[in-house]
């Protein structure tokens, strides 16, 4: 094709290529994921669903939904308290949206901040019994942004081995050095801290329960050696408020550790029942952080209809005192119907509202979440990198609104399902 272009002269007569050689694969940013392709497409042609790829066509209540035409009981979707359906939650959503819009088209530092992300940041004051808060878009966010900005060049983020993955990208945004120890381990948090230089900031990251397996964190050992070294203590506990502790604000309390750590991360995506995440703190410089976090300075803030949800959420989960006991009599009852069953758990006890059944490779593990999806129970399959090297597991999250009947129902399909793959005898 000849096209024309602009020279000293005037317009001259070019030849344009439109139609250039194809890029090399060398040169394929794309070609990387050929191998993950190929897994995927593989575990496809074997006939099962896909796992990472489930569609919600319709929700009927906190435990029950329609997935590919069948009713379906919920056992992997965070909502341990149930609140997504709550009629004064839905009624506060509905009234924001109503009063101020689907959305705010702006940051928290311009045009951002409307009456309910005020009302929200005093409701986790209020409920965590501290002076600060500051609310994100995610509890991904939360942990990004909080952790690159506290610790700086020069000084060291201190973590479990087994961390989120939002701990770890929160590592990698900032400046700080990484030092990584055993998962669980006071010994190995104790040994890599004595090795550090003591005059720069160190900050001690944890979690009050790990997901993957539903393990609870040795906080108050934890938080001892943090404070022995001179280190200032974070914890997430995402999948412990609402039910950990007299207040329900997570594993930190329930320990008896309020006055010892510095910095609480949570979200409001498991118990509070919608979406976003927060920071709260007793630190009297708090504040300031809402001047230098970038995922915090550079992002549109929540919609109004979110944060109402959450704030009534919220404060409704201070007084939810019921919901908690039957939570936990509901992780109480599967944990030990499926160990009376013969699986291998990621806990001995039911130690949260999350119970991992282990499996010996992912051909057993799709192989079980495909019988009971076709059952009519839908849970969550978890592979590397998620979970540690080679293991592959089943993860149940149990929520408040769980029936007896619902959960006898489980039992009997993980019974079947585990007996046809040979997870049981």
């Amino acid at each position: 094709a000849e096209g024309r272009r602009v020279t000293e002269t005037g317009l001259q007569p070019e030849r344009i290529d439109f139609d250039p050689p194809a890029v090399a694969p060398k040169r394929d940013l794309m070609s990387k994921f050929d191998g993950l392709i190929a897994e995927r497409q593989a575990l496809l042609d074997s006939g099962v669903t896909d796992p990472f790829a489930i569609v919600m066509e319709e929700v009927r209540s906190p435990t029950e939904a329609v997935i590919k035409g069948r009713e379906t009981i919920l056992l992997g979707t965070y909502n341990y308290m149930g609140m997504t359906f709550d009629p004064d939650v839905i009624a506060a959503g509905e009234e924001a949206l109503r009063r101020f819009g689907s959305g705010t088209n702006g940051s928290r530092m311009l045009n951002g901040t409307f009456r309910d992300h005020m009302e929200v940041e005093q409701a986790l004051r209020d409920f965590y019994g501290v002076s600060g808060a500051i609310v994100f878009s995610t509890g991904y966010m939360a942990n990004l942004g909080i952790i690159s900005t506290l610790a700086g060049k020069g000084e060291y983020v201190i973590l479990d081995a087994d961390s989120h993955a939002s701990i770890y990208d929160g590592c990698q945004q900032g400046n700080a050095e990484i030092v990584r120890f055993r998962h669980n381990s006071v010994e190995d948090l104790d040994k890599r801290l004595s090795r550090l230089p003591k005059e720069p900031g160190k900050l001690v990251v944890l979690e009050g329960v790990y997901s993957m397996l539903g393990d609870i964190a040795p906080l108050r050992e934890m938080v001892a050696v943090a404070k022995k070294h001179g280190a200032m203590v974070l914890v997430d506990e995402a999948h412990s408020m609402g039910f950990f502790g007299p207040n329900g604000r997570g594993v930190y309390e329930d320990q008896g550790l309020e006055d010892q750590v510095d910095f609480v991360v949570g979200t409001f995506s498991k118990s509070v029942g919608t979406v976003g995440g927060f920071c709260i703190s007793d630190h009297p410089k708090f504040e300031a952080v809402r001047l230098a976090c970038r995922p915090y300075i550079f992002t549109a803030s929540l919609p109004p209809s979110v944060v109402a949800t959450a704030a009534t959420s919220i404060r409704k989960l201070a007084h939810a005192h019921n919901k908690r006991q039957h939570l936990w009599e509901n992780a109480r009852f599967l944990h030990g119907r499926l160990r009376e069953l013969g699986f291998r758990l990621g806990t001995e006890t039911p130690e949260s509202a999350i119970i991992a059944v282990i499996l010996s490779d992912q051909t057993q593990a799709v192989a079980m979440w495909q019988a009971l999806l076709d059952g009519g129970v839908y849970v969550n399959m978890a592979r590397p990198p998620a979970t540690p090297a080679g293991t592959y597991l089943l993860r149940c999250s149990l929520c408040a609104e769980h029936r007896r009947d619902q959960l006898d129902r489980v039992a009997d399909l993980f019974s079947a399902a585990g007996r046809a793959v040979g997870a049981i005898a």
